[in-house]
């Protein structure tokens, strides 16, 4: 992940940072909480005026695209060609303009270091979600905190109530990038803020629920070895109905899901 800070060069003020994630080619964009709506930029003036600082991955994408050449301009081979950029990518355009636009007066420029403000709005990013079934999911943030979320009391927030009334749009619920969200079909986030104010406090944490599957889920070979019986008599008591597969067919080793993903921001 690169940061850079946003700066308002009129009254030579930090307005936000601006976090690209490299592996997937996306934005969150974090604003100072001091803002209101009309020091904020335009477009995130509806959010802060509702409390919101953490920008969506989504708007954060739609403010980077306002401020660079689109890629459908008729000449974009010949700019491309005169910046030295073998293909259109948006960051490097950013990068070469410093962020700047003829709406406003904000510009970027890229840090080593996140300010205070952002490190502690990390702490309540996410690092695991689980889809408990009913509409309801089980959040381990990073500051050790685990929520129950029941999204049918949540209506009130935008598309909720599309995934609500769709078990496949559920199922395809995972950690956003950043963890800064719980993300539904690529296309519809929740920032992980909202939904641990939302949330209900469990005491649990995310070491509880790994020494649970490590010492609760076994494979084939062992469930064989408990019983001893054979690979064939097992098979038999699941069809029966006698054992039931949490999830199969496994080969290898077991990971969790959330560290997988965090590999491809």
């Amino acid at each position: 992940m690169t940061a850079y800070e946003i700066i308002d060069i009129e009254n030579s003020v930090s307005v936000g940072i601006l976090q690209y994630f490299e592996k997937e080619k996306s934005w969150i964009i974090e604003l100072k909480d001091d803002l209101d709506e009309w020091s904020a930029p335009l477009l995130f003036a509806g959010l802060v005026k509702k409390g919101i600082y953490t920008i969506p991955k989504s708007l954060s994408r739609d403010w980077v695209r306002s401020r660079v050449v689109p890629s459908e301009r008729q000449n974009i081979g010949d700019i491309l060609k005169n910046h030295r950029l073998k293909e259109y990518d948006e960051m490097k355009l950013l990068e070469l303009s410093g962020g700047k636009c003829s709406q406003d007066s904000l510009m970027i420029k890229r840090i080593d270091k996140l300010p205070d403000y952002v490190i502690a709005r990390t702490k309540k990013t996410l690092v695991e979600c689980v889809l408990t079934g009913n509409n309801s999911l089980l959040l381990f943030y990073r500051n050790e905190s685990v929520k129950k979320v029941y999204l049918e009391r949540m209506t009130d927030i935008e598309d909720v109530e599309k995934i609500i009334t769709s078990e496949s749009l559920y199922r395809t619920g995972k950690v956003g990038t950043g963890g800064y969200s719980v993300v539904f079909n690529d296309t519809i986030d929740i920032p992980a803020e909202v939904l641990y104010n939302r949330g209900t406090a469990i005491p649990l944490k995310i070491e509880d629920f790994m020494s649970f599957a490590k010492e609760n889920v076994i494979d084939t070979t062992e469930v064989c070895d408990i019983l001893e019986c054979s690979r064939q008599n097992v098979a038999y008591m699941v069809k029966q109905g006698q054992l039931s597969v949490v999830k199969g067919p496994v080969s290898g080793n077991l990971y969790l899901k959330g560290n997988i993903l965090e590999n491809k921001w």
